[in-house]
């Protein structure tokens, strides 16, 4: 069974940095797409990022480019969300997702894409 555990979330102000990790349990995480998403109060679920199984490929929501970086370790098997420049609009609970597919595929942002899902992690941003 693929699991998916996130950390990394917490209360810091606006400005600041954090870093989202979530581990992947099994060998096969190189071969997965890897998204994470966001949901905010009263929101409905956003997409926010997403890399290839190799790292090549990356894509970004146009509220967080350049300001947040995704990136994997497969030899960890985690993948990370680098946040910097924080903003209050940014806090959410923040979501990792998996797609086992073998090839990379411009409906990255798509919620049904990805068949795995950890259980969140809270970011707020105060002002």
């Amino acid at each position: 069974q693929v699991q998916l555990v996130e950390s990394g979330g917490g209360l810091v102000q606006a400005g600041a940095s954090l870093r989202l990790s979530c581990a992947v349990s099994g060998r096969t995480f190189s071969s997965y797409n890897m998204g994470w998403f966001r949901q905010a109060p009263g929101k409905e679920r956003e997409f926010v990022s997403a890399i290839s199984r190799r790292g090549i490929n990356t894509a970004y929501a146009d509220s967080v480019k350049g300001r947040f970086t995704i990136s994997r370790d497969n030899a960890k098997n985690t993948v990370y969300l680098q946040m910097n420049s924080l903003k209050p609009e940014d806090t959410a609970i923040y979501y990792c997702a998996a797609d086992p597919r073998l090839v990379w595929s411009t409906n990255y942002a798509s919620q049904g894409k990805y068949d795995y899902w950890g259980q969140g992690t809270q970011v707020t941003v105060s002002s």
